[in-house]
């Protein structure tokens, strides 16, 4: 995905060279990066690597017709909600009508009018940053302004992937405010919803740029380590918990907040242990945590091919 202060991606899929060159020229005025293929199943792949704002897409060529590049276009999860403004040569109203059906956001008939063009791609590059906001903002928790769940399985997702094809370090950890509701009882919401908030901020402070932290629900927080090992990962955790403890709280200054927090990782290697395998480990690790005196943090590490854990603390 390109980066909040890069141009939008424009991806041309198209098998006529003509058309690259009339579309790069026509559009080189435009606030907007082009990426070109000639092949349909290039262009997945191209689509996949870089998520563009808007696709261009051909409907008649060799090997991958246009319908089908557009049915996985839709069917990816990632790609989804990306507009996709469908080109052909043929102006027939059971291709259009197959087209919006499959998830197009427009249809263009060639020979184009380019100032038509040049119009319907503005629509759609409009569309595509209003989606991402949208989606931006239902991934956000409002509280701690972390992550939601959402944002964490999505993420997550895309992480144990990663591990499993190039077996790369991989910890996911676990966290959870010991005795929270004591504090809510006691000094009410408000001062529940500041020691989630803090606790919040020092997670996020201290972590590296790389990790991913969501608030995974409640007082539990979740935090993803790619390319780290869990003894790395226990390193920065022990870090977040020493903080935690240390704070002192302006609603309640007599009473220390701490938090326990469950590892699972790998430092290197395979594994075929499932995302959710993977969160279950975490789980019982804070499981355990809790159930030793809380404010601490135990790991449990996939030594090897599969899902075999050693727990230590």
């Amino acid at each position: 995905m390109p980066s909040d202060d890069s141009k939008p991606i424009l991806l041309i899929i198209d098998d006529s060279e003509d058309v690259h060159r009339l579309l790069r020229a026509r559009l080189r005025s435009e606030p907007v990066e082009l990426v070109s293929t000639m092949c349909g199943k290039d262009g997945l792949e191209k689509a996949r690597a870089a998520r563009p704002a808007v696709v261009l897409l051909d409907l008649d060529m060799p090997v991958m017709h246009g319908f089908a590049v557009l049915r996985e276009l839709k069917n990816d999860n990632s790609l989804t909600n990306v507009p996709v403004i469908v080109l052909s040569g043929v102006d027939q109203a059971h291709d259009k009508v197959t087209a919006f059906e499959l998830g197009a956001t427009d249809y263009v008939t060639k020979p184009f009018d380019f100032a038509e063009l040049r119009a319907r791609v503005r629509a759609s590059l409009r569309m595509s940053q209003l989606l991402r906001l949208l989606e931006t903002r239902a991934e956000v928790d409002g509280l701690t302004e972390l992550g939601n769940r959402a944002a964490f399985n999505r993420r997550w997702e895309q992480e144990v992937k990663e591990q499993h094809r190039y077996g790369r370090p991989l910890t996911v950890a676990m966290m959870d405010a010991d005795h929270f509701k004591k504090v809510n009882d006691t000094y009410g919401h408000p001062a529940g919803d500041e020691v989630l908030a803090t606790i919040a901020k020092i997670v996020r402070n201290t972590c590296r740029s790389s990790d991913v932290v969501c608030r995974y629900g409640g007082e539990e927080f979740v935090i993803i380590m790619p390319h780290t090992g869990p003894t790395d990962a226990e390193a920065v955790c022990q870090r977040i918990r020493e903080a935690v403890e240390a704070t002192v709280w302006p609603r309640h200054p007599d009473h220390k907040v701490t938090i326990s927090i469950g590892l699972a990782g790998t430092e290197a290697g395979l594994t075929e242990t499932t995302g959710a395998q993977w969160l279950e480990a975490a789980d019982k690790a804070l499981y355990t945590a809790k159930k030793s005196g809380r404010n601490r943090v135990v790991v449990s590490r996939f030594e090897t091919r599969g899902p075999d854990l050693a727990l230590a603390s």
